[in-house]
């Protein structure tokens, strides 16, 4: 992502997980405010962690004072195994937790199929971790079963999806939201890649941040 992104060699159940830590923007002295996690879309349709949405959030989150971890999930670019429908990837996302903030405030955010294997890890994380703050982007509500977020985390979430994202569309985000009346913030015209967009998403989540 920038001069700053340093590699960050890491062991998952299916052995090596490629990964990439980019270090917060904080004032000579001061102490990053976390450490946030970041899953990237679907590994069989080309998602890896250089997603441009992907490294949009990283960008948020490290101008907002937190460590940015981004890694490929099993199967994608130096991650050794198979692509696993959501299981592997979830722990996968649990072992990058372990080792790359096995302390402190966490945040954890992901961008369509990362959204959904978020929200599966947040299932084992909300009751042993101190969690600040949770981004989802083009949650695929679509094809998978994302999972509810517990209602004392909906004041620390933020939800982002296009108007008009034909991978997934805005109808299945809002039928996950409506049950649990979790906010949705709408990108009027967005897509599912939000072209031409980034620096009114990056916004969001920088607003987010600092709420």
């Amino acid at each position: 992502m920038s001069t700053q992104t340093q590699p960050l060699p890491l062991t998952g159940a299916a052995g090596a997980i490629e990964a990439v830590r980019d270090p917060a923007l904080v004032e000579d002295g001061a102490t990053p405010r976390g450490v946030a996690v970041i899953a990237h879309p679907h590994p069989l349709f080309g998602g890896t962690m250089d997603n441009k949405v992907v490294q949009t959030l990283a960008r948020a989150f490290v101008q907002c004072g937190w460590t940015a971890v981004r890694f490929n999930f099993r199967g994608v670019g130096g991650s050794a195994g198979a692509y696993d429908e959501g299981r592997g990837e979830t722990e996968d996302f649990l072992a990058v937790v372990r080792q790359a903030a096995p302390e402190g405030l966490l945040a954890i955010a992901g961008f369509s199929f990362g959204s959904f294997v978020a929200s599966r890890a947040l299932e084992t994380l909300w009751n042993t971790r101190d969690i600040a703050k949770l981004v989802f982007v083009g949650t695929a509500a679509a094809r998978f079963r994302v999972a509810d977020i517990p209602p004392e985390a909906h004041e620390r979430m933020l939800v982002v999806h296009g108007e008009q994202d034909d991978t997934v569309p805005l109808s299945d985000v809002m039928d996950w939201a409506r049950p649990q009346t979790l906010p949705v913030t709408v990108i009027p015209g967005g897509g599912h890649f939000f072209h031409g967009q980034l620096p009114l998403l990056k916004s969001l989540v920088v607003r987010h941040l600092r709420s």
